[in-house]
């Protein structure tokens, strides 16, 4: 059994991820290798809420051109859960106030 704090890395912080906070929808950066039981197990377990929809994304990363010397990179690809928590559960309090 993976620790969920391995499982969950941190939240996305962004304006589409605040409109949906009202919905009870939370969006936050995921493990590679984590999949959807794991995403709900570990939010339930972090956050002592009931998990009734997971959604995944993988969303590739963009290539970056340096102004300076020209160069390429590439930033990191990051896979994405967007989690919808059941009717009456409690919400998420991300940042803690």
């Amino acid at each position: 059994m993976k620790d969920p704090r391995d499982i969950i890395i941190r939240p996305v912080v962004s304006e589409k991820s605040y409109e949906a906070f009202d919905g009870n929808v939370y969006t936050f950066v995921v493990a590679h290798d984590a999949n959807k039981i794991e995403i709900r197990k570990a939010v339930e377990e972090l956050f002592a809420t009931r998990v009734e929809k997971v959604r995944t994304i993988n969303r590739k990363g963009k290539r970056k051109r340096n102004r300076t010397s020209g160069a390429y990179a590439t930033r990191a690809t990051v896979k994405r859960a967007v989690v919808t928590l059941a009717a009456g559960a409690e919400s998420i309090d991300i940042f803690g106030s």
